[in-house]
């Protein structure tokens, strides 16, 4: 029996999850499904121009399976181009990543990849010190699929 495949870790949902070739009516376009964790592997790599061991790094997988994800989205949004499909992003099997932080008293927070946007809170929203670092508790992610129990905690 195989083993099941890990979630992959993404940054966030992206905003917009359709389109389609400008001029061509909805009902004669045949569609391609991106998955959320291919749009994730094209963004590390092509966007952010991060190396495949570095990108495989962010998503929480190895180097090969991160190899196979972006070969499968590079072919996806190659056939939807040069044939005049739609791409739809939705689905796959991912966690989104937040950020936990924690003040210099102790008090800790999370906060979605959304609003972090790169910078790191000012104050702690229970005693307002400045004095922030990033913390991170081992396999304390969010995951897209669904509400479900995991490991004594509520996901999303």
């Amino acid at each position: 029996m195989p083993r099941p495949p890990k979630c992959r870790r993404v940054e966030s949902v992206p905003n917009i999850t359709f389109f389609k070739p400008a001029g061509v009516p909805m009902g004669v376009l045949d569609e391609v499904i991106l998955s959320v964790e291919e749009a994730e592997a094209i963004r590390l790599k092509d966007l952010e121009c991060l190396e495949q061991q570095d990108g495989a790094g962010k998503m929480n997988i190895s180097r090969a399976t991160f190899q196979r994800i972006l070969a499968s989205a590079r072919q996806k949004i190659a056939d939807a181009l040069l044939h005049g499909k739609a791409i739809r992003i939705e689905g796959g099997d991912f966690e989104i990543a937040w950020h936990r932080f924690r003040c210099r008293n102790g008090h800790e927070w999370e906060v979605s990849s959304e609003v972090v946007a790169g910078s790191t809170p000012e104050v702690c929203p229970t005693c307002n010190t400045p004095v922030i670092e990033p913390y991170l508790e081992a396999g304390f992610y969010r995951t897209g699929r669904g509400r479900r129990r995991r490991r004594g905690r509520y996901v999303i």
